[in-house]
């Protein structure tokens, strides 16, 4: 009888320590077992550059594969997120346009209480923030403006180009005089809405106020048919410049023929000495490059005033956003995404994927390499100097398109400034 109770009680031991074992097992197994993410990218420039930023991620974490998904030419990054949540198989990681991380902001996580949070360059989270929660990753600053060849504006001058002293519109003029006299061509107006709607007209918005609540209340004036830009100040002086960019466009006898792809050809070439873009148009410039790789960026005057906000300033905003789903990927999922994050902004491999790989400024003040693309720099510095202006990076979808499509009657001479203003303000009278 003894022998048996001996018995029963080293089988219960065995079984206790089989359960112990397995839990233990089964501990270590989720902890270190296989997960695989998605990452759905709507920056194109970058697909390669973040294919191999997935393997040298994998280097360091190897129990975690990243699979990139590009957004398709023509799809916009919210169509395309749409599109895979309506199929049940969301991105783990999603790069959003900064306007859409709203949208999505009850499917994806909240993000405020990451490490990367800490280190984020000032108001670089204020867009994504609702109801006192940041749902989105600043992943790229952008920026843009009036973008010269250094060799060129040199030439035209008769010395060393000071950047900072074209400071009013009379200023620019008289650069762009300059050039001309040198037998080159002052600069290029590329013709695309999206460049005219989304980036040249809402430096009008932007350049009310240095503050941003501000520009948010005149935006929301618009809405609302309060605003008359008939009599808007920076709103005129801003077309007062682009007036002078008409007249001296080197398309001028056609200016609706150009394209973006003979923008930085004939800037690289040095056949003119500024072109109206923003610094992801670095690669193109660097393919036509004669001047040694010395290009950097001039603000958009809006008077004849230096102090005046705006004419100083470079106009940038944090471009893309990372959110993290939720609702169909699992918390290893979820984990394994947070890690990529963390990698981006405190390994060496990830900070270089970021500033020499991918040609993207960091929105992280711990990030202290320089960037090597002299777009990147010259925007870098502005930030720094605090000479920045806010973009505009939550516009209705259709603004560009719409208003775009004004300025371009505009800039062709078939629409004089009071037509133009009157179809602004409609427009904004119709948005919902």
């Amino acid at each position: 009888m003894k022998s048996w109770k001996w018995m029963q009680a080293l089988a219960l031991s065995l079984l206790v320590v089989m359960l112990v074992t397995a839990c233990g097992k089964s501990g270590e197994s989720v902890e270190g077992s296989a997960v695989t993410i998605t990452f759905l990218n709507s920056k194109g420039e970058i697909q390669s550059q973040l294919e191999e930023a997935a393997k040298a991620f994998k280097e360091d974490n190897p129990d975690i594969t990243m699979e990139i998904i590009p957004v398709p030419a023509g799809q916009s990054p919210f169509e395309k997120a749409s599109a895979l949540y309506a199929s049940g198989n969301p991105a783990t990681i999603t790069m959003l346009d900064t306007g859409d991380v709203e949208k999505f902001k009850d499917r994806v996580l909240d993000l405020s209480g990451e490490k990367w949070m800490a280190d984020a360059v000032d108001r670089s989270t204020a867009l994504t923030t609702f109801e006192g929660k940041n749902y989105a990753f600043p992943l790229a600053i952008e920026g843009y403006g009036f973008i010269y060849n250094k060799a060129v504006v040199d030439q035209a001058i008769g010395g060393t180009f000071d950047p900072a002293t074209i400071n009013t519109t009379g200023a620019l003029e008289e650069l762009f005089k300059k050039i001309e006299a040198s037998g080159k061509a002052p600069l290029i107006v590329s013709p695309m809405d999206w460049s005219l709607g989304a980036h040249y007209l809402p430096l009008a918005y932007a350049g009310q106020s240095a503050d941003t609540a501000a520009v948010a209340q005149f935006v929301d004036d618009l809405k609302a048919g309060k605003v008359d830009l008939a009599g808007n100040t920076v709103f005129n002086g801003l077309l007062d410049t682009f007036d002078l960019m008409a007249k001296y466009n080197i398309d001028k006898a056609s200016p609706l023929s150009g394209t973006y792809e003979r923008g930085p050809e004939v800037l690289g070439k040095g056949e003119v000495g500024i072109w109206f873009q923003g610094n992801w148009a670095w690669p193109q410039i660097s393919s036509f490059d004669t001047a040694s790789g010395q290009y950097g960026f001039l603000p958009v005057p809006v008077s004849n005033n230096a102090d005046d906000f705006g004419n100083t300033q470079i106009s940038s905003a944090v471009s893309k956003r990372l959110v993290l789903d939720k609702e169909k990927n699992t918390a290893e999922q979820q984990a394994a995404a947070k890690k990529f994050l963390e990698w981006m902004v405190y390994s060496d491999k990830g900070q270089d994927f970021l500033v020499n790989k991918a040609n993207i400024i960091p929105a992280f003040k711990n990030i202290t390499l320089e960037a090597k693309d002299p777009l990147a720099k010259s925007i870098s510095d502005y930030i720094a100097k605090g000479k920045s202006q806010d973009s505009m990076s939550t516009l209705p979808a259709d603004h560009w398109a719409k208003v775009g499509a004004s300025m371009q009657k505009y800039l062709a001479g078939a629409a004089d400034r009071s037509v133009l203003t009157k179809e602004i303000q409609e427009y904004w009278k119709s948005v919902k």
